[in-house]
C-alpha cells in the first residue's frame, strides 16, 4: 500500500513537472526564442562576473580577493562532479528536449539546440545559484543578492523556455548550490575571518553591468 502510494505521488509530481515545462515552453515567440537563447549562454555574463570580482577587489584583501576566487572555483567543482560523475549518470533522467524522449514531440526547440541526454540536475541553476548564495554571504547585501536572485531565477526561466530542463531539474541544482555554497562559504570564512563590510564601495557595479546586459539583449531580440 505504500508502495503504491509513492508511485502514484512520484507519478503526480512526474506530471506536475512536465505540465509547467510544456506551459512555459509553449510560451514561444521571435523575440522570446532570440532573447532567452541569449540569457542560456555563459560568455556573455563576463562583463557580470568580473563586475562581481571589482567590487571583490574594492572591498576585501588581496588574498580574501584570492581566496573568493579559489571558493567560488571549489563550488563549481564540486556541483559539477556531482551532476557528472554521481547524479545524472545514475537518475538518468531524460531531458525534455531528447529525442528519445516521448515529451520530446509537444517542446518547442530553438536553433535545434537539445543540449545533452541527462538533465537531472540542472548545471546552469546549480552554477548560477551557487554563485548567487555565496555572494549573499560574502558581502550580506540584500540589493545585490535581489539583484542576483532574480539574474539566477531569469537563467533557470530559459532553460525551461528552451525546453532543455524540467522544473524539478532545477529546484535539484538550486538545492546542490545551496549545500555547497553554504559549506564552502563556512570553510572559507574559518580560513580568512575577514570583516564583513559595513557598507558595499561600488556595489552598484554588477547591477548595472548585469542590467545593462539584459537590455541589450532586449534591444537584440526586438531588431534581430
Amino acid at each position: 500500500m505504500e508502495t503504491l502510494l509513492a508511485i502514484d505521488v512520484i507519478n503526480w509530481l512526474n506530471d506536475c513537472d512536465t505540465s509547467l515545462l510544456l506551459a512555459v515552453n509553449g510560451l514561444h515567440s521571435g523575440f522570446g526564442d532570440s532573447f532567452m537563447w541569449l540569457v542560456s549562454r555563459k560568455f556573455e555574463w563576463i562583463p557580470m562576473y568580473l563586475a562581481l570580482f571589482y567590487v571583490i577587489l574594492r572591498n576585501f584583501h588581496w588574498k580574501v580577493a584570492l581566496a573568493s576566487l579559489v571558493a567560488m572555483a571549489l563550488i563549481f567543482a564540486l556541483t559539477d562532479a556531482c551532476n557528472t560523475q554521481l547524479l545524472r549518470p545514475t537518475v538518468a533522467r531524460l531531458r525534455p528536449s531528447n529525442l528519445d524522449n516521448p515529451v520530446s514531440a509537444m517542446v518547442h526547440i530553438v536553433d535545434g539546440y537539445r543540449g545533452g541526454s541527462y538533465g537531472f540536475p540542472s548545471a546552469h541553476s546549480s552554477n548560477s545559484w551557487g554563485l548567487v548564495f555565496f555572494m549573499t554571504w560574502l558581502f550580506r547585501k540584500p540589493a545585490l543578492t535581489l539583484f542576483l536572485a532574480f539574474w539566477a531565477t531569469l537563467q533557470c526561466y530559459s532553460r525551461l523556455y528552451l525546453g532543455v530542463h524540467y522544473p524539478g531539474d532545477l529546484l535539484a541544482g538550486m538545492l546542490m548550490a545551496f549545500i555547497s555554497a553554504t559549506a564552502v562559504y563556512f570553510l572559507f570564512w574559518r580560513i580568512t575571518k575577514y570583516p564583513i563590510p559595513k557598507e558595499l564601495k561600488h556595489g552598484f557595479v554588477p547591477i548595472l553591468v548585469g542590467s545593462l546586459t539584459i537590455l541589450v539583449f532586449a534591444v537584440y531580440s526586438l531588431i534581430a
